[in-house]
């Protein structure tokens, strides 16, 4: 059963290549950070601070896509960890289908963010995330 995950932090340094999103459990205290590209994490912190941008982004044109051909993005889903890499699902809801899209985290949660709609992590990974931490 994938559990409900909410932005908890968004980590973006100049000097470092690495950027970070901390997700934290939203009926809970188990949190993780995963590391997303510099665009996406500006993408996602702009949208958090409620910033329009002049003309679409990446993830403004995915769900204008959807929207266009009659869809609905549902929620996102991190469903995988294999290798220290995180995988992702959007799942869209079309002409009564359930539609899994594969995708990277980073946009995932990307696309999350600008549609406002819930973030799950599968227990699994969940798992393996934390148990990450102690390495």
């Amino acid at each position: 059963m994938p559990i409900q995950m909410e932005l908890r932090r968004i980590i973006i340094s100049e000097l470092d290549a690495h950027q970070y999103v901390v997700l934290k459990e939203v009926a809970g205290e188990r949190n993780f950070p995963i590391v997303v590209g510099i665009f996406e994490a500006t993408s996602i912190d702009r949208r958090v601070k409620g910033e329009e941008s002049p003309r679409p982004l990446t993830h403004d044109l995915i769900l204008s896509v959807v929207e266009q051909l009659g869809g609905e993005v549902r929620d996102v889903v991190i469903s995988d960890l294999k290798d220290h890499t995180y995988f992702a699902k959007l799942r869209v809801r079309k002409d009564g289908e359930l539609i899994e899209v594969d995708c990277r985290p980073s946009d995932a949660l990307a696309v999350a963010v600008a549609s406002r709609v819930p973030i799950f992590v599968a227990e699994s990974v969940l798992g393996e995330a934390l148990a990450g931490e102690d390495d």
